[in-house]
């Protein structure tokens, strides 16, 4: 030991109005199904987030066990982890209680999510570009397909129907 503080993260979220960002959110339990299992729940959370707090989806793939998306928020509106919370505990509703641990119980969670998610603003053309693909290719990726349009839980099929 180095007689040194444990020194928790404490992350603070960049705060920029009508961002353009790139999410990934993922259950905890990694190898899991259960995002394609229940992907009408999960289309309904979007939904009922998105018609409480508005938001464009640019890009979204959802894999078995977490997703990718990239989303354009409102000029003014920053709350981008309000609206991933949101998604997340409409979800979590939906789903049967299952294994908890006593931090979970503490928090009212019933332990699907990782508690974080990762985000990164897009920061140009080429920026946005690359994510959008990398949405798109990620089921190719974890050779879940061959072809970036046999996936059928990707925005890749609204973009190009």
């Amino acid at each position: 030991m180095t007689g040194l503080p444990c020194l928790m993260s404490n992350y603070i979220r960049p705060r920029r109005p009508g961002a353009c960002l790139f999410l990934t959110i993922t259950l905890a339990q990694r190898g899991s199904t259960t995002l394609i299992d229940r992907i009408d729940s999960l289309r309904r959370s979007v939904r009922a987030s998105m018609a409480s707090r508005p938001f464009q989806i640019d890009a979204w793939v959802v894999l078995p066990d977490h997703m990718h998306c990239v989303w354009t928020l409102p000029d003014g509106d920053d709350a981008y982890a309000a609206r991933v919370q949101s998604i997340k505990a409409r979800f979590s509703r939906d789903m049967p209680e299952g294994f908890r641990r006593a931090s979970h119980v503490a928090r009212r969670e019933k332990g699907i999510w990782q508690r974080r998610f990762w985000e990164h603003h897009i920061r140009d053309t080429a920026d946005y570009e690359n994510h959008i693909a990398y949405c798109w290719h990620n089921p190719v990726k974890h050779e879940l397909v061959e072809r970036v349009e046999d996936w059928p839980y990707s925005s890749w099929h609204r973009d190009h129907a």
